[in-house]
């Protein structure tokens, strides 16, 4: 989470609002890890290096809202922990 970084500034931005921060960076690390436990796996992708693993649904902030959020994880090959990649927000659907 920086707000200063250029790709990232606006997810930094976008989780701020709802009560996460920087400085408490382990509150967002257990919200995604509990989005990834609450959440259907939207798209599985084998590669030759791992498994991509892409969940979508509400993700619990700190301030009680619900975010629309994807997360990405990845396996590594003969891994058996999903490592974190990446999470941003989703439009709702319609």
């Amino acid at each position: 989470m920086s707000s200063t970084h250029r790709a990232g500034k606006s997810k930094a931005a976008f989780f701020g609002a709802s009560g996460f921060s920087a400085g408490d960076w382990a509150v967002l690390a257990e919200a995604l890890r509990r989005h990834a436990i609450e959440n259907e796996v939207e798209e599985r992708e084998e590669t030759e290096f791992g498994v991509r693993y892409v969940v979508d649904g509400p993700l619990h902030a700190p301030d009680g809202s619900l975010l629309h959020v994807r997360s990405v994880w990845y396996t590594d090959r003969g891994g058996r922990e999903p490592r974190f990649v990446t999470a941003h927000p989703l439009r709702r659907k319609p």
